[in-house]
């Protein structure tokens, strides 16, 4: 069980807390799965990545290069 924790621990953390705040949502109303299996994917993607240590999913620092480098005010 700690090999599996170790391997997967973010993936099932991930999954987890999906599953909670998606349950939360579906007491609310029945026709709002289409929400649920979307924070179950969240969840499960950013798990994975921890898991994986692939680094941030949005590359925020390759971003604001480019804005800066395009947008330059004095050029």
């Amino acid at each position: 069980m700690r090999e599996i924790w170790t391997t997967y621990g973010g993936r099932i953390a991930g999954v987890a807390a999906g599953v909670v705040l998606g349950i939360i949502y579906f007491i609310v109303g029945f026709w709002d799965m289409l929400f649920f299996a979307l924070l179950l994917w969240i969840g499960y993607t950013i798990g994975k990545s921890k898991d994986e240590q692939s680094g941030p999913i949005f590359p925020w620092h390759r971003v604001t290069e480019w804005l800066m480098e395009r947008w330059r005010p004095f050029k």
